[in-house]
This record gives C-alpha cells, sequence and structure tokens, in this order.
C-alpha cells in the first residue's frame, strides 16, 4: 500500500469512505475491506455508523495499530466543550481509545474557527486523535485555518475526480503542507462509461474506477470511494500494478467542468 505524506502523518492512499453505509452492511464491508488489504477507513459522526465500523475493524482481526481510522466532527459539535464531548462519544461508539485523523466536516461561520481548532487541538493532546485536519475547506478558509491552529493541520478532505477541478485546493495543500483526501473519487459511478476513461482503461486492462483512482494516487491524494458491493472493494484496491502516461493523466483532468461538483448544501462554503 503507498501512502500520502503530510505534516508527520503518513495516510494510506487507498481507503474505504462509509457514507450511506449502516448496519450490518457497514460493518461487513468494513471487515472485508481490511482483510482484502485496505488498511483506511473513513466515517462521521453524521454518519450514524462509526459503531458498526468498529464492530467491522474488530471482526476483521487486523491489528488495530495496522489501520488509519478517521473520524469527523459535525458542524454543531464546533464550541470547545461540545466538541471535546461529541469526540468522546465517537470513541465509545467505535470502541477505541483514540482515532488517527480527527477532521473538522464543514465549515462553520456561527462558531469562531480559532475557537474550533484550540478545540480540535485540545483534543489531540488529551490524546483522543494523533492527527488532526479539515473536510470541505476552501483556499482562504484552509489559509486561515492553518494560520490559527496551535497543532499541525495535516488534511484537507474535499470532493475530487475528474470532473471537478480541484487545482487551486491541491496547490494550497501542497502550500502548507498539508495531504489532500478525495471523496466521491470516482464521482458517485458516473465514470463508468466515460469514452475517455474507458478508452485509457482498456489499454492498461483496468476499469474506468480504477483509472480515475489510480490518477488520484499518481497526484499524490489519498483517495476514500465508498461501496457496498464486496467485488468493487477487490477491484477498487487493484491499483498500484499500472502507471498512467503524462499524455493520460492530462486527458482524465481536461474532463473537468464547472458543473462538475455533486455534493454541495445551502450551508457549504463560497467554492473556489
Amino acid at each position: 500500500m503507498l501512502f500520502v505524506e503530510a505534516k508527520s502523518a503518513r495516510i494510506p492512499a487507498l481507503g474505504l469512505g462509509t457514507w450511506e453505509l449502516d448496519g450490518r452492511t457497514c460493518a461487513r464491508v468494513v471487515e472485508q475491506a481490511l482483510r482484502l488489504g485496505y488498511r483506511h477507513i473513513d466515517t462521521a459522526q453524521v454518519y450514524d455508523n462509526e459503531r458498526e465500523v468498529g464492530d467491522g475493524l474488530r471482526s476483521s482481526g487486523v491489528r488495530r495499530d495496522d489501520v488509519f481510522v478517521t473520524t469527523k466532527v459535525w458542524t454543531n459539535h464546533f464550541a470547545p466543550h461540545d466538541l471535546e464531548r461529541s469526540v468522546k462519544e465517537s470513541l465509545v461508539r467505535l470502541r477505541l481509545p483514540h482515532v488517527d485523523l480527527l477532521l473538522l466536516h464543514w465549515p462553520n461561520p456561527h462558531v469562531p474557527l480559532a475557537e474550533t481548532l484550540g478545540a480540535l487541538a485540545h483534543a489531540k493532546r488529551l490524546g483522543l486523535t494523533r492527527h488532526v485536519g479539515l473536510s470541505n475547506f476552501t483556499v482562504a478558509l484552509i489559509e486561515e485555518a492553518v494560520a490559527a491552529s496551535p497543532e499541525p493541520l495535516v488534511c484537507d478532505q474535499v470532493e475530487y475526480h475528474p470532473y471537478l477541478d480541484q487545482s487551486k485546493v491541491r496547490a494550497a495543500c501542497e502550500r502548507h503542507g498539508l495531504a489532500l483526501v478525495a471523496y466521491s473519487p470516482i464521482a458517485k459511478g458516473r465514470i463508468k462509461h466515460d469514452e475517455t476513461l474507458v478508452g485509457i482503461g482498456r489499454a492498461h486492462g483496468k476499469t474506468p474506477a480504477q483509472v480515475c483512482l489510480r490518477w488520484l494516487v499518481q497526484q499524490n491524494v489519498a483517495a476514500i470511494p465508498r461501496t457496498s458491493r464486496i467485488e468493487r472493494l477487490s477491484e477498487n484496491i487493484e491499483i498500484f500494478d499500472f502507471e498512467l502516461s503524462q499524455e493520460e493523466m492530462s486527458r482524465i483532468s481536461a474532463l473537468a467542468h464547472p458543473k462538475g461538483r455533486l455534493t454541495d448544501f445551502g450551508f457549504a462554503p463560497k467554492w473556489d
């Protein structure tokens, strides 16, 4: 397994996203992913599946120290005392003494960012998490967060796939030594009939999804595709035995367009 390097953190380049996975399905998929070789599992308070993620981790038989576990604090827990309490509740649900990475799930303009970052740093100092970071932060918010955070931030997790240009956010992350973690890396399945991706995949004996994931990894971006199907788990991890040419990388990047974003909410920041 390759790793994406950030400040003091090594994040496995391929992980399992668990958004919309719940109940026994979630536990089973996490267990099978770990048995197949995944070592990065991503969850969040708002996904309401932290308990099942923990169950899957224990059922897998994989040593806890060998798995990189991420969870995310929801925006209504950004006040300092509330953040600490909510993280402790997450750990109870996961049945873990700590997570490897704790993220602010979305920006919340109603709570001063410096206060929230102070609470995030405090959670790290208490040993509740090994690393802290951001999710869905724009360039301007990354700059503000890096300047205000008492502890090093190690990543920004954002939507990223061939249809969405994230070059500005990537550049900001590189400037500050942050890793970029891509959610919805295969554009919620919309890539499977894309002629460009199908053609490039055919040349390598790979699927469009594998081409997308390889495109991200070759940019030093970690990807966390979500699937509930075991056969897809096997497919998604088989991306480390081929390499895309620079010409192929450029053709994939050229697929981006202004309406490529798939995840947007009324409370989202003003995107770059």
